[in-house]
């Protein structure tokens, strides 16, 4: 409570790590003594109390199939472990495509009202370079998607603040619907990031589940996944004084 308090702040930002689920031999001891645990203590038992017992044989036989039980349930929590990475990895796939999805949309969009006021307008060569990539197509993947949404915003600062300034460009029907929906999908984006990053999250926080989850995690290879980042552009605008 009476610590060095720092009086500029912290700046917070995502490690571009990703860290491999592994267990150890506490785990594998786990296990084994699931299937063998109680038989070698029945075992003992009727060594033990054998001359006590009626029939030590009926109850050694017993005592093993009835001990083998935990790691029978274990094996089906295992399967159904497995089954649930993998519907919850399907779900954060769904929800990469649908940010992909947006991203496709928009970019469309822009690439349809450059071609209408690229005449009018004098775009700067960052905004033509990114035109120029999105031009070319889209091919998002895990690796570039959040290239590819900085590409699109560069281009959506760049133009849509100059369209404002030419009142002819700015009432035409189809511009003034290009900005509406624009400002409509970049909702819809960060809407679906944020989701897609309380899957990642859930996923990331899953995976360290012991035992079941992460002994089945550690089988499958399974890592730990990167959520969404802002580009540092986008950090700095935030900063900007706006009014």
């Amino acid at each position: 409570m009476t610590g060095p308090i720092n009086l500029e702040g912290r700046d917070v930002h995502v490690i571009e790590r990703q860290l491999p689920v592994e267990v150890g031999a506490g785990s594998t001891i786990f296990e084994i003594a699931l299937w063998c645990a109680i038989p070698i203590l029945v075992l003992i038992f009727v060594g033990v109390m054998g001359d006590r017992i009626e029939n030590p044989l009926l109850v050694a036989l017993a005592g093993c199939v009835v001990g083998v039980l935990p790691g029978v349930v274990f094996i089906f929590m295992k399967i159904s472990a497995r089954n649930y990475f993998q519907q919850l990895e399907q779900r954060i796939q769904a929800e990469a495509s649908n940010i992909d999805n947006y991203l496709e949309n928009r970019s469309q969009i822009l690439r349809n009202v450059v071609g209408l006021v690229e005449r009018s307008v004098n775009l700067d060569k960052e905004v033509m370079t990114a035109v120029a990539a999105l031009r070319g197509g889209l091919d998002i993947s895990d690796s570039n998607r959040n290239e590819v949404s900085r590409q699109i915003n560069t281009v959506s600062r760049g133009l849509f603040p100059q369209v404002e300034a030419y009142p002819e460009l700015k009432s035409h029907n189809a511009i003034a619907d290009a900005m509406q929906q624009n400002n409509y999908l970049q909702r819809e984006i960060t809407a679906a990031r944020t989701v897609y990053n309380s899957r990642v999250t859930q996923w990331n926080t899953d995976i360290f589940s012991w035992p079941t989850k992460m002994i089945v995690a550690a089988r499958q290879h399974y890592t730990t996944r990167i959520p969404y980042t802002a580009s540092e552009e986008s950090r700095q605008m935030a900063r900007q004084k706006f009014f």
